[in-house]
């Protein structure tokens, strides 16, 4: 990694009382960066973070074609974490926070969240529940349908609190998804920090880096941890997108793609 330039010494920079209004009500904020791929070799020597030290995951999303889920603010996901519990989960976003009701707030698996970026911070609602190991392979083999992987609580949640209903008869399973996590301390970062690998199978690369901090916390947690990125040599990353846009709009053309293909041969 470089040097910080002048440009990167002012990432940290955040009004506290709007920060403040851009957080309220949400229980946790987990503050979101992107490696530019060609620093994620070096992000990953820094750290000595290697396959041998990582927390393996397989994430699949479910969307149609067109990206309709997403576009209404839906993601659908399964993960399966090798040696850990599966899981699925739906989310929501943007969402006002009073509007979430009590009863989803006190159910294991729930989260009211904010996701700040240097392109701005986002509320989210989600819930997520335990998967029966092998079920999501046989879901992504076609072997099951896609809606065995989610409860009638996930179903109901996101129609409680996005006013949506999945019609999974038309959703396509994007993925898998090869993704590497790993946790790791940096004495200049006062935060644990979290990164996380995404490879698609067309052998492109995504490396987010994340910090976790109560609430109260996020006006500095926001300033110093770009800070951080930007005294460690980590460049502004102009191209800068969440994980899951990432994912969704390459496999989405993939899938329209092998349509259109069918169609024209036919």
């Amino acid at each position: 990694m470089r040097a910080p330039n002048k440009t990167q010494s002012r990432r940290g920079a955040a009004s506290e009382s709007a920060v403040g209004k851009l957080v309220a009500g949400v229980d946790a904020i987990e503050v979101k960066a992107t490696i530019p791929d060609h620093q994620i070799d070096a992000a990953l020597a820094r750290y000595d973070l290697t396959v041998d030290n990582d927390e393996e995951r397989y994430i699949y999303f479910f969307d149609t074609p067109q990206l309709d889920l997403l576009k209404a603010g839906i993601i659908a996901r399964a993960r399966r974490v090798l040696g850990e519990q599966h899981d699925s989960t739906v989310k929501f976003r943007p969402v006002t926070p009073t509007e979430v009701g009590k009863e989803w707030r006190d159910l294991d698996g729930f989260k009211l969240e904010a996701d700040a970026s240097e392109k701005g911070v986002v509320k989210s609602a989600s819930l997520t529940m335990p998967v029966a190991k092998g079920l999501v392979k046989k879901v992504a083999a076609g072997e099951k349908p896609i809606e065995a992987v989610f409860t009638k609580e996930q179903e109901d949640f996101l129609h409680a609190v996005g006013g949506q209903r999945i019609d999974f008869e038309s959703l396509a399973v994007f993925g898998p998804l090869q993704a590497h996590r790993w946790k790791f301390e940096d004495p200049a970062c006062p935060w644990r920090i979290t990164a996380e690998l995404w490879k698609r199978e067309d052998g492109a690369r995504l490396m987010e880096v994340s910090i976790k901090s109560p609430v109260a916390q996020a006006a500095v947690a926001i300033a110093d941890f770009m800070a951080f990125l930007a005294e460690v040599g980590a460049e502004q990353d102009l191209d800068q997108q969440t994980k899951t846009r990432w994912a969704l709009t390459h496999h989405a053309a993939v899938a329209r793609a092998a349509v259109k293909k069918q169609a024209a041969t036919t």
